[in-house]
This record gives C-alpha cells, sequence and structure tokens, in this order.
C-alpha cells in the first residue's frame, strides 16, 4: 500500500513531527551546574528539532504536542513559529513544560544532561484526545523518535496509536530509536515497546547503540572505543531490516569520540539493495553536540524528499549533522545553501564576502 520512497521526489511534503519540546536550562560556556548563579534558557526537544530543521530547508513542517496554558509555553510557541514552524496542532492541557538542565563537557568531561520533566503536559495527556484524521490531514510524512515512548505510559500508548494511524493511512513514517535510559522508568522496558512501532516505520535511524537498546539487535563493537568498525554496520541494519520487512531504509550514525571537543561524525544508510557509508568529518572545537542525532533526522528526510539518489540524501544529513555541532542550542539554524556548500567540499571556514 506504501508507494515507494526510493524513486527521489522534489516536491516540498508536509511533514509532521510529534513529541515534547522542554525548556532548556544550560549553565553558561563550560562552567558546570551552578558555579555561577546563571542558566541559559532556550527550549528543545528531539521531534522539534527535526521540525526548526525541515522548515529551515523549506519545508512545510508541523509540530505536535500538549503545553501548559501559561507565559513560558507561549514563548515557546513564538520561537517555533519564528522559525516557519506550523504551531496550529499543538494542544493546551494541565500538566507543566519539562525542563532539562545541560552542563556542556570539555575535553575528558563529559556533559551532562538532567532531565525534570514528570508530569508534564504531553506526559500526561489522553492519547484518545488525538483526532489523527485532523493531525495528518494533508500530510505525507510523519516523524517520531523513541523519545516520546519512553516519558511515560499514555506518552507510549500515543506514540504507538500515532505511528499506526499514520502508516494505515498510507504516510511514510520515519522513528528515530533514540534510546534515553533515564527515562524508562514507568515498568516498561523499550524492547516491550519500540518494535511495535517500528513495524510501522518506513526509515528507521539509530546510532550506534540504539538498535541493541531499543530492538534488542546488536553487534560486537566497542561504541566507547573512539573507533568504529564501519563493516559491522552493514550487518547490523541487514539484521534490523530482515526483522522489520516494513523498514525501507536503516540509517545509523557513527559518531567517533575521542573526547567531548573531537569527533568523528559520519552515517551508514541501508536501502535493502545497497549499503552506503559517507563522507567522514572529523569535528574539533565542538561548540554543542545536543541535537545532532535530530539534525541528522531532518537532513535525512529533507534528502530523501529531494534528491533522487540515496547516497546524495545521506551525504547532505551528514552534512547538516556536522554543522550543527558548531551553533549552540537544540536547533540546527542552517539552509539548504549552507549544507550544500559542505557536500561539495568546502569546510575551509573562510568568510564568505
Amino acid at each position: 500500500m506504501h508507494e515507494s520512497m526510493k524513486q527521489g521526489v522534489n516536491e516540498v511534503a508536509k511533514v509532521i513531527t510529534l513529541g515534547e519540546i522542554m525548556l532548556r536550562l544550560k549553565a553558561p560556556g563550560r562552567e558546570k551546574f551552578m558555579q555561577s548563579q546563571l542558566f541559559e534558557a532556550t527550549f528543545g526537544g528531539g521531534e522539534a528539532n527535526v521540525a526548526v530543521s525541515l522548515a529551515n530547508f523549506g519545508m512545510d513542517a508541523a509540530f505536535v504536542t500538549v503545553l501548559p496554558d501559561n507565559d513560558i509555553a507561549d514563548a515557546c510557541i513564538r520561537e517555533l513559529r519564528g522559525f516557519g514552524v506550523d504551531t496550529s496542532l499543538i494542544n493546551r492541557g494541565p500538566g507543566r513544560l519539562g525542563i532539562y538542565y545541560l552542563e556542556a563537557g570539555s575535553v575528558q568531561r563529559p556533559s551532562k544532561v538532567i532531565y525534570d520533566r514528570s508530569g508534564s503536559s504531553i506526559s500526561i495527556a489522553d492519547p484518545g484526545s488525538f483526532d489523527w484524521d485532523t493531525v495528518f490531514k494533508d500530510a505525507d510524512w510523519f516523524h517520531i523518535t523513541g523519545i516520546t515512548p519512553a516519558i511515560s505510559a499514555t506518552a507510549g500508548r500515543l506514540a504507538i496509536d500515532s505511528v499506526t494511524a499514520a502508516y494505515d493511512q498510507g504516510i511514510k513514517v520515519s522513528c528515530d530509536f533514540n534510546f534515553r535510559n533515564k527515562l524508562w522508568k514507568y515498568g516498561r522496558k523499550a524492547t516491550e515497546v519500540m518494535p511495535e512501532i517500528v513495524r510501522h516505520v518506513n526509515v528507521g535511524i539509530a546510532n550506534e547503540e540504539d538498535c541493541q537498546k531499543a530492538l534488542g539487535i546488536g553487534i560486537d563493537a566497542d561504541v566507547h572505543g573512539g573507533r568504529l568498525d564501519t563493516g559491522k554496520y552493514e550487518d547490523l541494519t541487514n539484521r534490523v531490516m530482515a526483522e522489520y520487512p516494513n523498514l525501507e531504509y536503516m540509517a545509523v550514525t557513527l559518531r567517533e569520540s575521542e573526547n567531548a571537543d573531537i569527533n568523528g561524525w559520519r552515517a551508514c544508510l541501508n536501502d535493502g539493495k545497497r549499503f552506503y557509508l559517507s563522507t567522514k568529518y572529523e569535528m574539533t572545537h565542538i561548540i554543542d553536540r545536543v541535537g545532532g542525532g535530530d539534525s541528522f533526522a531532518g537532513g535525512l528526510i529533507y534528502g530523501l524528499r529531494t534528491y533522487a539518489d540515496p547516497e546524495e540524501a545521506l551525504e547532505f544529513a551528514v552534512a547538516a549533522s556536522c554543522l550543527k555541532h558548531t551553533i549552540s542550542g537544540d536547533f540546527n539554524r542552517v539552509s539548504v545553501k549552507d549544507v550544500e556548500t559542505l557536500m561539495k567540499g568546502d569546510g575551509s571556514g573562510r568568510v564568505q564576502r
């Protein structure tokens, strides 16, 4: 029933993303928590980050969530609208705006994230309150992550209902598996919930560990050793696609972390016919790696909708996420031109006059 994605299309797609957006409170610069009396307040969250990337790339992107009816939530909506994201499908309800605290790492000191999102509006929302016919009207792509089903039992039901409705309507579904160990605390394991979601997904996205943690499909690889054996990921993606034949594409980001400031960055993509391995970027003096995976997801959605060649779509996604590491905040604030310039090999950083 699903028209093949593998033709390469150029029309602008209406993409719906669903999940939680939070207030992000970051210690200034590379300071530790409470080293000073300040926090930098912005907003961010996996699916919202993807919507912002797509809007910046000129796509029609809408973000769906539930927010409380207060001034901070109003500011959050204004921020999304400022990027051109459609916020008309956001519901207002009881609960609170979730918060996450970020301490940026440096050299051998890792970054730290503390979540404060229990009782957030999206985590307590009734899954039955969403009218999927309205949400998916005129949409042809739906994106979600493994973060949403991790935050609560009701959010898990919401995630399953949403992908089922989208898939049944013939809408392309992408999912970033995004395993978050700190969030799966309500009694169900990721491996009990995520397979039901992934059975309704056309495009799977993961990092080196997500397939193991979310689906129970792993490889013998040391993801903390600095250098990754890329050859093993063809086997991994083949195994995931064999287990979930609904997947048309399976992408895995490959981060080689020398320390908090120096990472190697590339990704691979399996379309069931070929295994593609992208250009590798050596990233030094990283500004902010939070949201890097989301920027890859946004880039891949754009790439698969724009380029006829899956390899070119992969290169766009990797270049977009490479650039995100130079930008503070969750959101990737780059244009298609910025990304395509890097894709063509211009990473010199010379002033453009």
